[in-house]
């Protein structure tokens, strides 16, 4: 079966633990505190691996985006709720070995990504402000907590509310790409333009592929 990208919201009480089966992840901290394989995260930090892990909250709980490539389904915790906000089944992935990014893409008010592409698929969750993404031929707007899948090779132009935007990503790339932009520019002319967009790395890690 194909592999598939999933975005988790988990949302844990004081204390309370998720421990999670061995598969490509990356665990995004929105708000709170927690411990994952030993490494406390506060808020806007990020964890990932591929190994089996516990999510453990600190006494003022936590909420996490959970980006799931490929693994199995967390069973069911205690004192913590989890809300699937988006999977989608990947038809077709990049050739050859892989690589799962995770990063937080920041807009200033009314900034704009012009037309480009990506060579990978991903899922993307706004965690501020607000923005437009035109692609398909169809438009959505999305506030925070929206969150929308890219195919990666369907252009995609995206604008910024006039407020500061910010979005946290998840990509399947190939490995090839690891430290070096997946951005393509419809247009040769935009690549010349300023980017009004900023990018923090969260996440920049080589993945097994999934098998069948």
């Amino acid at each position: 079966m194909p592999p598939v990208l999933t975005l988790y919201e988990d949302v844990f009480a004081n204390g309370a633990a998720l421990a999670l089966r061995a598969g490509a992840r990356m665990i995004f901290l929105v708000h709170g505190g927690v411990t994952i394989a030993g490494r406390a995260l506060r808020d806007g930090e990020a964890w990932c691996g591929e190994d089996a892990a516990t999510i453990t909250a600190g006494g003022e709980g936590a909420t996490c985006w959970r980006y799931e490539f490929a693994s199995p389904p967390a069973p069911a915790a205690a004192g913590v709720s989890v809300r699937e906000k988006l999977s989608v089944t990947l038809e077709e992935l990049p050739a050859g070995e892989l690589l799962l990014r995770g990063d937080s893409v920041a807009f200033p008010p009314g900034g704009c990504a012009y037309r480009h592409t990506h060579q990978g698929p991903g899922i993307r969750c706004l965690i501020e402000g607000g923005i437009r993404i035109d692609t398909a031929g169809g438009s959505t707007s999305y506030g925070p907590g929206g969150a929308w899948y890219e195919s990666g090779p369907e252009p995609v132009f995206a604008q910024a509310a006039d407020r500061p935007s910010r979005f946290i990503r998840v990509m399947i790339l190939p490995r090839a790409l690891l430290g070096k932009s997946s951005l393509q520019f419809v247009d040769p002319a935009d690549a010349k333009k300023p980017r009004a967009q900023q990018y923090q790395i969260l996440a920049d890690a080589p993945i097994a592929r999934p098998k069948g």
